[in-house]
């Protein structure tokens, strides 16, 4: 019994750390992944290769793409001329000019729809085509939204902007229309507020409801905290969720509250404030982005550095966030996710904590986030 004990243990252990996410690094010309120690968990042995999602990596070995899991081990050979990234246990590849769907295993999946194009799975859900018109199905092949639409664009946190009769509205996953379809353009909806417009009117959708933003030219998308920026002629200011103006137009640009502070520009230059329109950090930078869970935000200089919520600078401005690196960052990947910042500086890229030490106290020729 106690044997049986010990290797359900060894087990465990070993499923947690093959789970942990795992960064893509190049070494020189090569690539492999680290950890959140800063452990070389796959040695840099790619010519080229991609972030994990979900347990599965792209890997390219003679010419020809397969994939690793997070021990570093090859799960599906390298027989693929073109691969997309895994979604709930499948993927999109290519193989001799035709595209399939795999599952985690690299067995061809063959009862799904029949489709024009094939389109990667996202939430779950993936896009099929019959003709000029576009369905969803699940991961079984189940058909959850009949191909009556003229466009449907990837799921994003349960939900899908969808277009019929020339009209944009949103799906849920069992397909049900929850934003009704009679706007020209909508913004992200996470079954809250979101902001719609016809015609040259913005407005905000509330409950079902759509009321006109008065004069308003643009509306983002609203926040976690509830707050929308949107302009009138060429000053930003922030709206409710009921259209309301809780911070009147007065701003240059602005970006999203997060945890009640927003980086926002006057005068040409960045500062930090709260829902009441204050200011918490006077605008003394020439580039400023949101803060992250952590509490730090990202400011520039004449290179980058991190202030904490009273406006002190923690992390020296030493480094640079925003060039690219082999993909396109998110506003909300500029600064720490999950505890690390990545950076570069001369010496290379890296990944910093909240306190600025560098991770594993070792640069690259490049990285990725953790995945």
């Amino acid at each position: 019994m106690k044997s049986s004990i010990l290797i359900l243990l060894g087990c465990a252990i070993s499923l947690s750390s093959f789970a942990q996410p795992l960064a893509l690094a190049r070494v020189g010309k090569l690539f492999g992944y680290i950890d959140q120690s800063g452990n070389m968990v796959v040695n840099p042995q790619y010519v080229n290769a991609k972030s994990f999602s979900d347990s599965r990596a792209a890997v390219l070995v003679n010419k020809k793409w397969g994939f690793i899991d997070r021990s570093g081990r090859m799960v599906i050979d390298p027989i693929y001329d073109a691969v997309k990234p895994f979604d709930n246990g499948i993927a999109i590849v290519a193989k001799d000019k035709v595209w399939r769907y795999i599952d985690d295993q690299g067995r061809d999946i063959t009862n799904f729809p029949v489709s024009d194009k094939l389109y990667d799975f996202s939430e779950g859900l993936a896009i099929f085509r019959s003709g000029k018109n576009i369905g969803v199905f699940d991961t079984k092949g189940n058909i959850v939204v009949q191909a009556v639409y003229e466009e449907i664009k990837p799921y994003r946190n349960g939900y899908a902007k969808a277009k019929k009769y020339g009209r944009w509205g949103y799906l849920d996953r069992n397909g049900n229309e929850v934003v009704a379809f009679d706007y020209d353009d909508l913004g992200s909806y996470t079954g809250g507020a979101t902001w719609g417009k016809k015609g040259t009117a913005f407005g905000v959708i509330s409950n079902g409801n759509f009321k006109i933003v008065e004069r308003c030219n643009a509306i983002w998308d609203f926040s976690e905290d509830g707050l929308a920026y949107a302009r009138i002629e060429q000053a930003i200011g922030f709206i409710d969720a009921n259209g309301n103006w809780v911070i009147q137009p007065q701003f240059l640009k602005a970006r999203d509250f997060v945890n009640g502070l927003a980086p926002v520009c006057f005068n040409k230059l960045w500062g930090y404030i709260n829902v009441r329109g204050e200011w918490i950090v006077q605008p003394l930078y020439p580039d400023a982005e949101v803060f992250s869970k952590e509490g730090l935000a990202p400011v520039k200089v004449k290179q980058w550095g991190f202030i904490d919520r009273n406006g002190k600078m923690v992390i020296p401005p030493n480094y640079e966030i925003t060039v690219g690196g082999f993909q396109i960052f998110n506003f909300n990947e500029k600064g720490f996710v999950n505890g690390f910042a990545r950076v570069k500086s001369s010496s290379g890229w890296a990944f910093i904590d909240t306190s600025g030490n560098v991770l594993g106290n070792r640069w690259y020729s490049n990285l990725e986030l953790f995945r």
